[in-house]
């Protein structure tokens, strides 16, 4: 994505969820972490960042999450997503203005990330599929069939920065295998977009295969990650891939509809693990 090659985005259907009051002592919750956003912490910055975007007016927030943290899953984006839907609805008792949602939820991210490219926010804001070019915005996904995805913990996430920065080494010692990598990496995106919406649920399993090849071969994988896939395609996943900026984190695993041998296989060898579904687009409509 760094690069301007497209990607494909989904949003899950777990997250976070977040409440809110009106409060003389900003606090914010998260789990067993507690920021106030009057102190100098990085989740403190974060959560005095989102306030003031939206309008600046303090308020205790606690929020569940039901994402592992760090993974390269949006953990982050949606407890953002959350925590603006909740203050908005404790100043107004609405929650209806997305466009601030995701205001609040990239004042938040840049304290994070630096320069997001807001993709993580728009997912956890308004779910759905897409699919994202650096640069040129999000182009809709039309969900033909539902797409339930096993989703595991392979290993402790890498940092985002270093494994851009090892790629982009890699890219000005071989320019041209870098770049024939990223064409087919291209391809490959542009191809999966199709069976998406043609609902070809095999053919989406193999290109997830070959998407996590040539991500291998940019050194972005790791023997845990690597081992995860493997039990996944075993277990029946019709294919396998890391997910986020590699060196760790999450697998995602596309099923047949029933992820549980998966989910199962993965558990028996220590791995933490969860289902999610990516509705289709009748359906994804309904639940907003």
């Amino acid at each position: 994505m760094v690069y301007g090659v497209p990607a494909l985005v989904a949003g899950l259907d777990r997250g976070a969820s977040a409440e809110a009051r009106v409060s003389s002592d900003p606090i914010l919750t998260v789990g067993d972490r507690t920021a106030r956003a009057s102190d100098e912490t990085e989740l403190g910055r974060a959560f005095k960042a989102l306030l003031d975007a939206l309008g600046g007016v303090g308020h205790e927030v606690t929020v569940a999450l039901e994402l592992p943290p760090g993974a390269g899953l949006g953990a982050s984006a949606a407890i953002a997503v959350a925590a603006a839907r909740a203050v908005l609805e404790a100043q107004s008792g609405s929650t209806a203005d997305v466009e601030r949602v995701i205001e609040g939820a990239m004042a938040w991210e840049r304290v994070f990330h630096g320069n997001p490219s807001g993709v993580d926010a728009w997912a956890s804001a308004h779910g759905g599929c897409f699919s994202f070019v650096r640069g040129s915005g999000r182009k809709p996904i039309y969900v033909y069939r539902a797409m339930t995805l096993a989703i595991c913990v392979a290993g402790p996430p890498a940092s985002t920065r270093l494994m851009v920065e090892d790629v982009a080494r890699l890219r000005e010692r071989r320019p041209e295998v870098v770049q024939k990598t990223f064409d087919g990496i291209e391809a490959l995106v542009k191809n999966a977009a199709l069976c998406v919406e043609a609902g070809d649920l095999p053919g989406l399993g193999k290109l997830l295969d070959l998407n996590q090849m040539l991500l291998a071969g940019l050194f972005l994988s790791t023997p845990e990650i690597e081992r995860a896939c493997a039990l996944a395609r075993e277990s029946g996943a019709l294919g396998a891939k890391l997910t986020g900026s590699g060196g760790g984190g999450a697998v995602i695993a596309l099923t047949d509809g029933n992820p549980e041998p998966i989910l199962e296989s993965w558990r028996s060898n220590g791995l933490e693990c969860f289902a999610s579904v990516v509705q289709t687009a009748e359906s994804a409509e309904r639940l907003r």
